[in-house]
């Protein structure tokens, strides 16, 4: 099913680049006019932020992150904690249904 999901999502971006404003990408248009082997390319797909994954996505994480850090400071602790949903103790405290 997310197979289905992710290739439908992908055909949208395909079929829409011109909605999904992609002409507005100067400096990635010139790059690959300016490469000379615009043959190996092929028909080119740019994805945008909103595409979960792709490296402007990533690329937006890293900003956020280098945002916190600039006003908050370094972190001195970083901790991360991973549980099984099934543990009792867990399921005693969640309310019925949920």
């Amino acid at each position: 099913m997310n197979a289905k999901i992710e290739s439908e999502r992908l055909l949208y971006i395909k079929l829409n680049q011109q909605k999904l404003r992609v002409g507005e990408y100067i400096h990635l248009r010139d790059a690959t006019t300016n490469d000379g082997n615009v043959t190996d390319i092929g028909r080119t797909v740019i994805l945008p932020a909103t595409y979960i994954g792709s490296a402007r996505h990533m690329h937006e994480y890293a900003l956020y992150a280098m945002t916190y850090v600039r006003s908050y400071g370094r972190p001195d602790l970083f901790i991360t904690f991973t549980c099984n949903t099934a543990w009792s103790e867990i399921n005693e405290e969640l309310a019925h249904c949920q």
